[in-house]
């Protein structure tokens, strides 16, 4: 069920969206959340919770909101499936993703298929720089195939990383390329569009394969276009996220896409949209 409101009279869903409980995260996560969003930490452990979370996309204007689990212990931290299941369960406008580590799990797609069925996850978020694997490497192919089978999107962290024993190299969106061609149905999300170092990528992949998009949480909408400057030809592709909390206001992000010059449709798409048709809602 989509929230209605008045605001822009467009709906907007934040796709990439991470809460935790305080001891979840690494230390150094919990540093540089401080830096960019201070007011969170004013009342961590009541804005952290399905409640706040609601209260907050009320105010910043978010009609429903991905919320993301997190296994990287190495990186950011353990965000447990069962407590975004939990959290999400709360309120439809809120969506939980699941999250796998494919390195240490033996058997990630029957992990996945269970997480599926029994918990509600309806999309699987991998962090290769975080969790230190090529998203290519044919022993994750049957992780994908069973995602596939599933019919739910797959966000891949690309990009670059500000957080310790994070390792960049595995954040190149090329490696995607194989994914979309061996798993032509399966739905490819790559989150913060390649940011840094492959934007030229990321943007070639989302024109080339019609099952890979671009989500652009962590990018500042304002340089979208610099980033991005025929963004208008695959406005079909892009997702709106804000990576929240590490940016202070959603609403101030909304409103810089509205700003840009692209056509209103192409806006209206971006900010709800093309992330809706992607859930099937």
């Amino acid at each position: 069920m989509i929230y209605k409101k008045m605001w822009l009279s467009m709906i907007v869903v934040d796709f990439h969206v991470h809460v935790a409980k305080f001891d979840m995260w690494t230390p150094w996560v919990h540093e540089y959340m401080k830096k960019v969003n201070p007011l969170v930490y004013e009342s961590f452990n009541k804005i952290m919770t399905p409640n706040g979370v609601i209260e907050l996309m009320d105010k910043e204007g978010v009609d429903s909101a991905v919320v993301l689990a997190e296994m990287a212990p190495l990186t950011t931290g353990v965000v447990k499936n069962e407590f975004i299941a939990e959290f999400c369960s709360k309120s439809e406008r809120l969506i939980p993703f699941a999250s796998i580590n494919p390195v240490t799990d033996l058997h990630p797609q029957k992990t996945l298929a269970k997480l599926v069925t029994d918990l509600g996850m309806k999309g699987l978020k991998l962090l290769p720089p975080y969790q230190h694997f090529y998203p290519n490497d044919p022993k994750f192919y049957a992780l994908y195939a069973k995602a596939q089978e599933l019919k739910i999107p797959v966000v891949f962290h690309t990009g670059s990383s500000v957080f310790k024993n994070a390792r960049l190299k595995f954040g190149n969106p090329l490696y995607l390329d194989d994914l979309a061609v061996d798993f032509p149905d399966l739905t490819i999300v790559q989150a913060h569009g390649g940011r840094a170092f492959w934007y030229d990528i990321a943007f070639f992949l989302a024109k080339r394969h019609r099952n890979v998009h671009i989500d652009i949480s962590g990018l500042p909408p304002k340089n979208l276009l610099k980033y991005f400057p025929d963004l208008e030809e695959i406005g079909d592709k892009v997702i709106f996220g804000s990576d929240w909390p590490s940016v202070p206001s959603v609403k101030v992000n909304v409103e810089a896409i509205q700003r840009l010059p692209l056509k209103t449709e192409t806006k209206r798409k971006i900010l709800g949209e093309n992330a809706l048709k992607l859930l099937k809602t």
